[in-house]
């Protein structure tokens, strides 16, 4: 265990820091919104890219894994909706299944699978976010809008959902890592170079911005919220979610499907990531309870140091 807290700690470390630096005003609020865009519209893509390019098509596009995450994520935002939706409403209780069903993989999951698992694990790492920026984000947000806001609401809040994916430059930089590794195509040596320094601020830089971002959240929050509205999706998320990775895994295996045990391992630990921080950009967007999201993002983060690495300690050592 100690081995495994001596690889997680600097990456949590880099999360405090920066939700000290920004709680002490030593980063000002207005200056987050400038690192976050910085990693999203430069950094992150650049590092997506290079794993991309650096994975064969086929650990990138790995249907057997593809499967299994999906099912689990069906079930995960079911199971969250069923049990919320007629406290909560459509609403609230759709983006509660989003941040329990999408995992912090961007800016904090790919490179922390990578310095434990190898280069190798950026494959199923980026799958996972595939599959949650597509698939996962696109069903809660329709969900979200059975609230009376009828066919018409779906249409459009699912149009948007579909304009924020294409306008939002992981997805493409992942799709041109594909083409690049299908095609073995490289870079000339100078734009290398210059993608290669962007990508190596992506992590150090994402890592910060996220205690930011939470320190901000809270900041800006004044209301109260029941302890029974978040502790148990932030807890769902940290446990339940890569149990069912697990479980549904193995069982894949057991009936014979090509999952590999490795990507098997990385799926589940990209499962027991915090929740994504861009949920609550979204919860905001769409009206919901953005104050409950980012309560759950917080509460995951802040225990995920000890659960992330027991889940290491327990599927890797």
């Amino acid at each position: 265990m100690l081995s495994v807290l001596l690889i997680t700690f600097p990456f949590f470390a880099l999360v405090l820091c920066g939700y000290v630096a920004a709680r002490t005003a030593v980063l000002p609020q207005a200056a987050i919104g400038g690192l976050n865009a910085f990693v999203l519209f430069f950094a992150l893509p650049c590092m997506l890219y290079r794993f991309g390019a650096r994975t064969p098509i086929g650990v990138l596009l790995d249907p057997a894994a593809a499967g299994v995450y999906v099912a689990v994520a069906l079930v995960v935002v079911a199971s969250a909706v069923a049990l919320t939706r007629r406290r909560l409403g459509w609403n609230d209780a759709a983006f509660g299944a989003l941040v329990a069903a999408f995992p912090n993989t961007g800016f904090m999951g790919v490179p922390l699978l990578v310095a434990l698992l190898g280069a190798q694990a950026a494959g199923p790492a980026i799958l996972t976010m595939l599959v949650d920026m597509v698939l996962t984000t696109s069903l809660c947000i329709a969900l979200s809008r059975l609230d009376g806001a009828g066919t018409h609401g779906v249409a459009v809040a699912l149009r948007r959902a579909l304009c924020g994916m294409l306008t939002n430059p992981m997805p493409w930089s992942i799709a041109l890592g594909a083409a690049a590794s299908a095609l073995q195509f490289q870079l000339p040596g100078p734009i290398d170079r210059t993608v290669a320094l962007l990508a190596d601020a992506a992590s150090p830089v994402a890592l910060f911005t996220i205690g930011a971002v939470l320190a901000r959240s809270q900041m800006n929050q004044h209301e109260r919220v029941p302890a029974r509205d978040y502790v148990p999706i932030a807890l769902a998320k940290l446990f339940v979610h890569p149990l069912l990775v697990w479980t549904g895994g193995a069982a894949a295996i057991a009936l014979g499907a090509p999952l590999t045990p490795f990507a098997h391992t990385a799926l589940v630990l990209a499962a027991a990531l915090p929740s994504a921080s861009n949920v609550s950009l979204l919860a905001e967007r769409f009206g919901a309870h953005n104050g409950r999201i980012a309560r759950i993002i917080l509460v995951s983060t802040a225990l995920a140091f000890l659960s992330f690495s027991g889940a290491v300690a327990l599927l890797v050592h």
